[in-house]
């Protein structure tokens, strides 16, 4: 397996991502992989999944900074332009290397998005995988990411930097659009028979429950990974997700 990086320059926007493939090969699959808040495009875990399915498939892996995360130019995180770095980054894979299948692999925050793209947009993937999506993010950012004194500060109109090793600047506008953009409120039942959810029982970030509930109500599969954390830092617990989401994938 070998890698790469590569920049989507358009529309005034640099995104920065990070292409993983076999050295010689022919592709007509990729999975776009879409890390969580505060995630980058050298992520850890992506970087197991690729080696994964690598090891076994000519397909390509893509991975991609999200506005503000990692080296990426944006100062401030706002979904819409989220939305326009999910939507850029399909083109460039399905036109730049002429994949016929498209796929999504996406964690946390960027389950998130994932879920809220595809109910304002079609749906260009053919599956989609989500381990620990946060559809309830307005609340773990709150709750669980920030604390109080970072809340209140940013109630008062403040800026926060907010995160885990890497801090992202989380403002009041943030805050307002993600309880405007509630995905637990929207309708997902045409797209359940491409979507799994994998959470694990011992997720300390997006409450397990949360996670049941939203795919319960829209009859989505759900897989019970026990003892897993939020980050699935056993690697029997990694394994055992990127065994399901390959799988699931027909890959």
């Amino acid at each position: 397996m070998i890698f790469r990086y590569f920049e989507i320059n358009e529309k005034g926007n640099n995104i920065r991502c990070k292409l993983y493939c076999r050295e010689k090969g022919i592709y007509d699959k990729a999975v776009i992989f879409c890390t969580g808040f505060a995630g980058h495009k050298d992520n850890s875990a992506a970087n197991r999944f690729a080696e994964k399915l690598i090891s076994k498939r000519d397909a390509l892996v893509v991975v991609f900074n999200w506005p503000s995360h990692g080296d990426d130019v944006k100062k401030k995180l706002v979904l819409e332009d989220c939305n326009t770095y999910l939507d850029l980054v399909i083109r460039e894979v399905k036109t730049r290397y002429q994949v016929d299948r498209l796929f999504a692999y996406a964690t946390s925050f960027g389950g998130y998005l994932v879920l809220k793209y595809i109910s304002e947009h079609a749906n260009p993937f053919e599956k989609i995988a989500l381990r620990c999506p946060a559809v309830d993010m307005y609340h773990v950012l709150v709750s669980s990411i920030m604390n109080n004194n970072e809340y209140d500060r940013i109630k008062k109109g403040k800026d926060v930097l907010v995160g885990f090793d890497r801090k992202i600047i989380v403002t009041r506008f943030l805050l307002e659009d993600l309880g405007k953009n509630d995905i637990r409120q929207r309708d997902y039942l045409e797209f359940a028979d491409d979507i799994l959810i994998l959470h694990g029982t011992k997720d300390e970030i997006v409450p397990f429950d949360d996670s049941k509930a939203f795919a319960e109500k829209n009859l989505i599969d759900f897989i019970t990974v026990d003892g897993a954390d939020h980050r699935f830092q056993n690697p029997v617990h990694m394994s055992l997700a990127n065994k399901y989401v390959m799988e699931f994938f027909d890959l």
